[in-house]
């Protein structure tokens, strides 16, 4: 199943299939305690419709009427606001800032070079020419790309990030997998949940979700991880756990976690080591999984290793 989070080119990808027209508005710089960051957008439809944000509700009226008036003169517009402290409070924020938004009527080629399904850098010059970077030909896209942040290059262009969809990869249809998955898709990962055991992963248990029926070596190898992927250990089946590890340690994934204590951790890392993975390998495994927040029950182990997810990635 496809991330919940309101994508905004995806629905405007939908809309001009649709044959309606689309406006994207792009948050481009922000200043302060502004509520959504560089990159963060919104599509808006020729009927006023929207999807995705670019503020916290303080500003979207204006894009959206903005977005229309681009629609009707094909003219691109950059919009600055200050979101004062009174908005910000209307809108549920703590304090202000000031954010800059691009409007541009979109069309199919704009969201074909955003939807490749690989990382891509859009070089945006804000009056509305733009340029397409593989960021492994590009040392500025490519910083821009590895860190997951838009913003500003030096020599003036906007660079807009958009990296393939994070990845979630649990290993385990236990509990605690039953609540990690619809968090981590509210936090917009896609998921997928291994386990050869049918009893344990089945529509009845977890109804959405996709479920990989093989062991986790094989179906690692048909599907391996990716730089943008994080996986999850929750078997506490050396059988299951292990393949799934040795795994992870031999791809570029962001994130390797494992349930257990530290005393059954220490027998794993024994065994891992025994395979031929190496101190340093080793070392990329957090385990036990989670942040350290007292966690007892099923969804606070899920909170806690979401967490952790989002700390490694993040920092």
């Amino acid at each position: 199943m496809p991330p919940v989070m309101d994508d905004a080119i995806a629905a405007a990808a939908a809309w001009l299939a649709a044959g309606h027209r689309v406006a994207l508005g792009t948050v481009v710089a922000s200043w302060g305690s502004a509520p959504r960051g560089p990159g963060s957008q919104m599509a808006v439809r020729d009927d006023g419709i929207f999807a995705g944000s670019v503020s916290a509700g303080c500003v979207e009226n204006e894009v959206i009427a903005a977005a229309l008036e681009t629609l009707k003169d094909g003219k691109p517009r950059n919009l600055e606001f200050g979101v004062t402290d009174d908005m910000a409070w209307s809108a549920g924020l703590a304090c202000g800032g000031r954010i800059g938004i691009f409007v541009e009527a979109a069309d199919a080629a704009l969201l074909d070079g955003l939807r490749t399904g690989k990382p891509v850098v859009r070089a945006l010059d804000l009056k509305g020419q733009y340029r397409f970077i593989d960021p492994s030909t590009d040392k500025f896209a490519a910083e821009a790309a590895r860190a997951d942040k838009s913003g500003m290059a030096e020599n003036g262009w906007f660079l807009e990030v958009h990296n393939p969809p994070l990845e979630l990869v649990i290993v385990g249809a236990v509990h605690i997998a039953q609540v990690l998955w619809p968090m981590a898709r509210l936090a917009n990962y896609r998921v997928r949940i291994i386990d050869p055991r049918t009893g344990w992963a089945n529509a009845a248990r977890f109804e959405g979700a996709a479920l990989v029926h093989a062991w986790p070596g094989e179906a690692l190898a048909a599907e391996p991880l990716g730089p943008r992927s994080a996986l999850v250990v929750l078997a506490h089946d050396p059988k299951i756990d292990d393949p799934a590890l040795l795994a992870g340690l031999a791809s570029p994934a962001f994130y390797l976690g494992a349930l257990g204590s530290k005393k059954s951790h220490a027998a794993r890392l024994e065994r891992l080591a025994a395979a031929g993975a190496t101190p340093e390998q080793l070392g990329r495994i957090h385990g036990p999984v989670g942040l350290a927040i007292g966690a007892r029950n099923p969804g606070e182990i899920a909170l806690s290793i979401l967490a952790q997810m989002t700390q490694t990635l993040r920092n």
